[in-house]
């Protein structure tokens, strides 16, 4: 199972648990039924969703849980879920439960309604953190392989090669675009993106470019790569992971 799917398959989860907390706050349910312990742990699994996928939701949501330390009395329009734990009702109203339980009841629904507005992030954002992660790892490399250009000028640029193969790669990848069985040179991928009018044509010659000084660190060609290549192609790589996504 992929991180997607196994985050999806929470998410969704998540939203199915929330009914039985729905169905006891509308008197669906017997009393017996622990509101306070399920409530408790599904907010904790459902606060770390949001925090997660829906940053800009993250506030609103714990609102309708967290009691405002700036507000002056309990009312209508900023009853919460912790006055009821705490058994506080609103100022100006019947002191019943029932009350109460309504207002929680409609706190509750708004914080299922961000989860399941916030749902379709799923794919996005984890991709977005994914290629991030790829971008940290990809600029941790070529400083491996600037620090190898003083040692092996070779090395150095197969290193860079690597780097620029895989950022290639993972750009068609996010794009979902099929490599029609060809092989996953440098060159392919390029002639690929210029396909998909990914990059531009001069994008598109500087690639191939740093694939021609790649292959030559890689193969024993009669050219032997100067160290001024090599440096080209480091320099070249950090470009275009920088921008071609």
């Amino acid at each position: 199972m992929t991180l997607k799917e196994k985050f999806k398959r929470e998410m969704c989860q998540c939203i199915e648990d929330a009914e039985p907390l729905l169905l006891y706050l509308q008197g669906k349910l017997a009393e017996d039924f622990s509101f306070r312990l399920e409530y408790q742990k599904w907010y904790s699994k459902a606060l770390k969703i949001v925090e997660f996928l829906g940053s800009d939701r993250f506030e609103e949501f714990k609102s309708y849980y967290e009691i405002n330390p700036k507000r002056k009395e309990a009312s209508v329009g900023n009853y919460c879920i912790q006055d009821y734990f705490k058994g506080i009702l609103p100022s100006h109203w019947s002191a019943t439960e029932s009350c109460a339980k309504s207002e929680v009841f409609l706190n509750v629904l708004n914080q299922v309604t961000i989860l399941v507005s916030i749902k379709d992030r799923v794919d996005w954002v984890i991709s977005d953190m994914q290629t991030h992660l790829l971008v940290k790892i990809q600029k941790t490399e070529l400083k491996s392989a600037k620090k190898l250009l003083e040692i092996n000028i070779r090395a150095s640029g197969v290193i860079a090669g690597v780097v620029l193969e895989r950022h290639l790669l993972n750009v068609l990848k996010n794009r979902k675009i099929d490599l029609k069985g060809k092989s996953k040179t440098i060159s392919n991928l390029n002639d690929l993106l210029d396909e998909h009018n990914l990059v531009k044509k001069a994008t598109w010659r500087r690639i191939q470019s740093l694939a021609d000084t790649r292959n030559d660190c890689a193969h024993d060609n009669k050219e032997e790569p100067t160290k001024e290549d090599v440096k080209e192609l480091l320099s070249g790589v950090s470009w275009i992971i920088g921008n071609v996504f």
